[in-house]
């Protein structure tokens, strides 16, 4: 039966790219013994990696090999005498450096980073988080308390028996006279996967713990403002029921909405660093897990100086983080109260001003109906006058009517003709004042 057969689906676009992303960061064969340097660099800025990516590109010039894929996350090549293991990230790269040709001589007398070119070195863009060596041994060393003690300048030691008891980790968590870490493995049993595992995940273990600790100084750098910021708060809060007048409000509102912007500008300088931080100490809990670490007697475990170490610092950027949203929901329910304040004696005041209106138009109401009877009585003044000249000129006499007594009975009618023209004259403009509206 032939399976060979093609079937036309309708593919995902990010089909090949999902079966990929878990063979990105493979883990390297290693042999034993190995010289390993393990360089992480910091790049806040996108420029820098696409920088140290061309770096990486001229060392294979300049040795003549292969050069990695434009938009490669992960690339290993073997140089002769050493081979390099390069890796993006969001915020940073790493470069290893292993070698298997080993010297005479003390422990890390000499490095893998040796045999890189030293101006290539000082060109790596980024700044350098993480630098530090690891020497993988069968049975070479000297493994005694005096050797150990000489081997890492005499620093507090940290032990542990990991895969399954097949191999120890020591390490000091120190910067040592060479500007770099120190680890030695010691192999009991592993095979070259095993190995490269167990060696991978050491590595990983000393750079996320690093870069999760970078969080702690901005944490305790924003602390004392954060305590500023709470004590103002809170004497603002006091001044509130002490306030009489509605500038001291919008003045108190005008401080809220300043510590508001304050506190908000931390937040957006901590947020992604204190997220970051979460995500590393889950990692670095991950790679304790993955080397099966058991204690040695008489020697601190890795496992345990890092979670009496790492744990604190992650609990204090998580408590200023905390503290941070507590001041923000406190600063609004402030404002909120204060807006409530002002909006309260705006109200009062539109009230008063409303009821002086009123007041205002019931006078001038009252005004205009006692112009409009003077203008009643004297339109009708003239108009009485008119018809006493009107009736001057007819004659009366004749006709057997007294002009005193026309003119005193026109004087009702007058009066009542004028009021119906000046009322319908004014409920004509107040009709069109409504239909105008």
């Amino acid at each position: 039966m032939s399976f060979n057969r093609q079937i036309e689906y309708q593919l995902h676009p990010l089909r090949e790219t999902l079966y990929n992303e878990l063979h990105i960061r493979p883990f390297p064969k290693v042999e034993t013994p190995q010289l390993i340097t393990h360089l992480v660099a910091c790049c806040a800025e996108r420029d820098l990696l696409k920088r140290a990516f061309d770096q990486l590109c001229d060392l294979c010039r300049r040795y003549g090999v292969n050069l990695p894929q434009d938009d490669t996350a992960f690339f290993q090549q073997d140089f002769g005498d050493f081979s390099i293991h390069w890796e993006r990230h969001v915020e940073f790269y790493s470069l290893t450096i292993m070698t298997a040709v080993i010297n005479d001589g003390e422990p890390f007398e000499h490095a893998a980073v040796d045999l890189l070119p030293a101006d290539w070195l000082r060109a790596l863009p980024g700044q350098m988080v993480g630098a530090f060596h690891l020497i993988i041994d069968d049975h070479r060393l000297d493994y005694s308390s005096a050797a150990l003690t000489r081997c890492f300048e005499a620093q507090p030691l940290m032990a542990g028996n990991v895969a399954n008891q097949r191999a120890q980790v020591y390490t000091a968590f120190k910067i040592h006279g060479d500007n770099h870490g120190r680890f030695v493995i010691r192999n009991q049993g592993l095979n070259t996967s095993q190995m490269g595992q167990l060696a991978r995940r050491t590595m990983d273990l000393e750079t996320y713990r690093l870069l999760a600790l970078l969080s702690l100084p901005l944490a305790k750098r924003i602390a004392p403002q954060l305590l500023d910021m709470d004590r103002k708060l809170a004497e603002m809060l006091n001044r509130i029921k002490e306030l009489e007048s509605s500038r001291g409000e919008r003045e108190l509102l005008e401080k809220l909405t300043q510590v508001e912007a304050r506190l908000e500008t931390y937040r957006a300088e901590t947020n992604h660093r204190f997220s970051a931080t979460r995500a590393y100490h889950q990692m670095v809990k991950d790679r304790l897990e993955g080397i099966k670490e058991e204690s040695i007697e008489g020697a601190l475990s890795l496992g345990e100086f890092i979670s009496r170490r790492l744990d604190p610092a992650l609990r204090t950027c998580d408590s200023m983080q905390t503290w941070m949203e507590d001041l923000s929901k406190r600063i609004e329910r402030a404002s909120d109260l204060m807006r409530t304040r002002v909006n309260l004696n705006l109200q009062e005041q539109n009230r008063s001003q409303l009821t002086a209106m009123n007041r205002r138009s019931r006078l001038q109401f009252r005004l205009q109906e006692t112009v409009e009877g003077l203008s009643i009585a004297a339109i009708s003044y003239y108009a009485v006058g008119l018809l006493s000249y009107l009736f001057g000129g007819l004659p009366l006499k004749n006709w057997g009517i007294d002009k005193n007594v026309l003119l005193a009975s026109s004087i009702p009618v007058v009066v009542i003709v004028i009021w119906y023209v000046t009322h319908r004259i004014k409920h004509r403009l107040i009709k069109d004042q409504d239909v105008c509206e």
